[in-house]
């Protein structure tokens, strides 16, 4: 899993890390699913420097006090024992801009070596949160490549990846949506529909299309991906974005067949009173009253908050169970019933 994956994961956006662009591009066999967010680059050697040597302690050199020499060595050993200081997120990520530096000198920026050290600094960047820093540098990383590699070169695709997932983290899903758009053609070439890479590509394509206003691209593609995937998992995903798609373009009713179908399935996997289920019970609901179907959306939130009440054990359960009161309220005072409405009030 990338880096990008597991951050939008842990904020509930869905999930790619940054990928590495290493020194030495794998082979598609030998590509890991879990690789680390940046590869090192070695430090270049010093130019026109002095070699270093090892400093003598005091008593080796002549006319030392013995005193003298006892007493550094002391220091010295005391020194040996303290703790290195930590790095922090900045200081990585000076070392990784003067590693840059140094090779854009040594070497120039059309460099392998360059390249790579670019992508890592980039990466460091997102990590921190240095958006536009992080953007701008994948984008001076994928010219580079594409002159050096060329568009369907390994690395460059890892770039590339890299480079959407930071328009995504920075907002700007219509950017994104082009990189996507290249990365799902050359998948869809190299390895077929059905490869979750490039069914990867097409889920992300079909968010980027959603965030950006485009509904009906996104329909197509959510609905295309939830064909070709292979994990269970992952089509309650696609239906979950499909649906969100289709509610944003006024289709209520096929929203609705979408949730009901990923309802069913969670409540078989994880049980009724999981709060994965509980959270899809309660988007269900909602869907009922946008379509204006106020009877079978009390129905529905109803029976979710009766669900959730009996698990609320869990924190999240009981935020939920409060939004599942809240929103229930609604729906009875929607359907006429307002003496139900106010008693949860």
């Amino acid at each position: 899993m990338t880096f990008w994956r597991a951050l939008l994961r842990e904020t509930g956006l869905m999930g790619s890390r940054i990928r590495s662009a290493t020194t030495v591009a794998p082979t598609r066999e030998e590509q890991s699913v879990e690789q680390p967010a940046t590869v090192p680059v070695p430090s270049p050697a010093p130019v026109g420097g002095p070699s270093t040597e090892p400093l003598s302690l005091p008593e080796e050199r002549e006319g030392a006090p013995a005193a003298e020499a006892s007493a550094t060595r002391t220091r010295v050993a005391e020194a040996d024992r303290a703790p290195a200081p930590v790095p922090t997120a900045g200081m990585r990520a000076a070392s990784l801009e003067r590693t840059l530096r140094s090779l854009v000198e040594r070497l120039g920026t059309e460099h392998p070596d360059t390249i790579t050290a670019r992508n890592n600094l980039a990466t460091k960047y997102a990590q921190m949160g240095r958006r536009q820093a992080a953007v701008q540098q994948f984008e001076l990383a994928l010219a580079e490549a594409v002159e050096v590699f060329g568009d369907e070169h390994p690395r460059t695709e890892i770039i590339r990846e890299n480079l959407a997932w930071a328009y995504e983290d920075a907002g700007r899903p219509a950017d994104a949506s082009g990189q996507w758009e290249m990365l799902l053609r050359e998948r869809e070439r190299q390895f077929g529909p059905a490869d979750e890479d490039t069914v990867e590509a097409r889920m992300r394509l079909a968010v980027c299309y959603r965030r950006s206003g485009r509904l009906d691209a996104a329909v197509v593609h959510y609905e295309r991906a939830i064909e070709d995937v292979a994990s269970t998992e992952r089509r309650e995903e696609l239906r979950l974005g499909l649906s969100a798609a289709q509610s944003m373009s006024g289709r209520y009713d096929d929203a609705i067949t979408q949730l009901r179908m990923v309802l069913a399935g969670r409540r078989r996997r994880m049980g009724k009173g999981h709060l994965d289920t509980l959270t899809v019970h309660h988007r269900l609901g909602r869907a009922y009253t946008q379509a204006g179907r106020p009877d079978e959306a009390v129905e529905v939130l109803r029976d979710a908050y009766r669900v959730a009440l009996n698990s609320s054990g869990d924190p999240d359960v009981r935020r939920l169970t409060l939004r599942l009161r809240r929103d229930l309220a609604g729906a009875y005072n929607a359907a006429g019933r307002h003496r139900e409405a106010k008693a949860l009030l």
